[in-house]
């Protein structure tokens, strides 16, 4: 058992050095702007007030795709930066974030014919320079999709995008940069920024959220402080006295379990209602249905519910491609949502609000918002290039890794294991992927009953991830919360054989964390 109060002390009492960048936010933004920025040698530190990947990033479409339905706005410049993007994640996160088929079904009551979706197609691959489009007649449409609606078919198109785990993106992000060097802490709230004498922001004020320590503070000074807090990003913003500019979208998902509506590839289709583009993928062992697109009004919720207009509308959109599988409410295994920061220029339909990133520089603050999840890394570069007249290039312009020689003792420890164990656990924990594989027992290695989530997992995020709370492992570090019905209920008691013990969670604490896991899920991921 890793004491993790010491160690989070050790990083705390870490923290009183001058910074090169201090990025707020721990979420893809931010996980990426720590990586690229520590990549250059640039001495940065990350800190989330909750959990890493808490708020969006663990909420998303889990898509990594060149953003086809934006060709439909215009927005060519997106879907090019896109598609570049998701080729290299590709090719650089193998297994993480793997190619995905979509069949695109064409129905005679569409606004479109279906031919429009063609040339909509061989755009988007050329601008991805490959050629991975088909198109079939209704017969090969189905014979892809058996449950597929037959009324009205008239054939259809397929093409590749990619698909990832996007919180265990974000923290194998992290995780990277930590192990390279770079400093990032959880459950470390910014209330107040420091400024110079010119009214510059140059540091933070930190304030520990994670028990038992909660309520002490810390003066950070660095040479650049960025705002990467998503959809909280005004909140910063008001500090300097700027007005608000972000409009918060909400995006809802149903989960159904796989062996009601199972899938060998993601389907895409227009709502019969709006005749947006909505889809159906295979995920880690369950069937994701998605996505709405409306206004989130107020303030932004830590914790986003879908509303009952949000699942019906989602539920007529799946019954309508599906007739024969005759899906309903009570087939709905859970629900989730997320935020999405754009830039507000008060267009009627939120779905017409451009979705492209932006950077601004105000007061000393960097903000970087907008964008999506394919492109992290090309929103960290540039905002990285925007500062740079401002701090300085360090002289060590490349951080080489710090482990070179586990890179053998990782190849030869995880070749004895079986080919999907090895893959999966190579892919999802990087370079400490020999750590994971030498803590597990031989149980450890099966998947937990239901899922593609090996027990091994479980034990290594309690045991090294930063977790404080039982939804930080359930929902964030593995996806258990999602992936089983009642969120685990009914194996609550197998897990709390491994997690309690690794995090040394007396009775009470876990009796605590158990009921707040539980009210989270009733309330914001219970279909109601």
């Amino acid at each position: 058992m890793i004491d993790s109060n010491q160690t989070r002390d050790l990083l705390w009492s870490s923290l009183d050095i001058p910074w090169d960048i201090i990025v707020i936010g721990g979420g893809i933004t931010g996980a990426g702007i720590l990586s690229e920025a520590h990549r250059l040698g640039y001495k940065t530190l990350l800190v989330e007030k909750r959990d890493f990947a808490s708020g969006t990033s663990s909420r998303s479409s889990k898509l990594v795709h060149g953003g086809l339905r934006y060709l439909r706005n215009g927005q060519l410049k997106l879907t090019y930066e896109s598609v570049r993007e998701r080729e290299r994640l590709i090719d650089d996160l193998r297994s993480l974030v793997k190619p995905l088929s979509f069949v695109m079904a064409n129905y005679q009551d569409d606004p479109f014919p279906g031919w429009v979706f063609g040339l909509g197609l061989g755009l988007y691959d050329a601008l991805g320079l490959c050629w991975r489009h088909k198109h079939y007649d209704s017969s090969g449409i189905l014979d892809m999709c058996q449950a597929l609606k037959v009324d009205g078919l008239t054939g259809g198109y397929r093409y590749i995008d990619a698909i990832t785990d996007d919180a265990r993106l974000v923290y194998r992000l992290i995780q990277d940069a930590i192990d390279t060097g770079a400093s990032a802490i959880n459950y470390a709230a910014v209330p107040e920024l420091i400024y110079d004498r010119s009214r510059k922001v140059r540091g933070v004020v930190l304030e520990d959220n994670a028990p038992p320590f909660a309520g002490r503070t810390k003066e950070l000074h660095a040479k650049a402080v960025i705002n990467a807090t998503g959809v909280w990003t005004d909140n910063l913003r008001a500090q300097v006295g700027l007005n608000p500019r972000i409009r918060k979208l909400r995006g809802s998902h149903l989960v159904f379990p796989a062996s009601r509506l199972p899938l060998a590839r993601a389907i895409s289709f227009l709502h019969p209602i709006d005749h947006r583009p909505v889809f159906a993928l295979p995920w880690e062992g369950v069937t994701l249905f998605g996505t709405t697109d409306i206004d989130h009004p107020g303030l932004p919720a830590d914790e986003p519910s879908a509303s009952l207009e949000e699942i019906e509308y989602l539920l007529i959109g799946v019954q309508k491609l599906f007739p024969m599988l005759e899906l309903n409410q009570n087939d709905i295994q859970a629900t989730y949502s997320g935020l999405r920061s754009v830039i507000d220029t008060g267009k009627a339909d939120p779905c017409k609000e451009s979705r492209e990133h932006v950077i601004w520089q105000e007061n000393g603050l960097v903000t970087v918002t907008g964008g999506k999840l394919t492109t992290y890394r090309l929103m960290a570069c540039q905002a990285l290039s925007n500062i740079k007249r401002s701090i300085k290039q360090p002289a060590n312009n490349y951080i080489e890794p710090s482990n070179k020689k586990s890179y053998t003792e990782t190849t030869i420890l995880l070749s004895s294991l079986e080919p999907h164990v090895r893959l999966r656990i190579g892919s999802r924990f990087g370079n400490n992927s020999s750590k994971v594989a030498q803590c597990a027992s031989s149980n450890d290695l099966d998947c937990i009953p239901g899922t593609q989530t090996l027990w091994a997992e479980l034990r290594w995020a309690a045991r090294a991830e930063q977790v404080y709370h039982l939804d930080d492992i359930l929902f964030r570090r593995t996806r258990l919360g999602l992936l089983l019905k009642q969120g685990g209920k009914q194996m609550m008691g197998e897990f709390r054989s491994i997690i309690q013990p690794e995090l040394g969670w007396d009775n009470n604490r876990w009796e605590e964390e158990s009921r707040s896991y539980f009210h989270l899920w009733e309330t914001c991921y219970h279909c109601l």
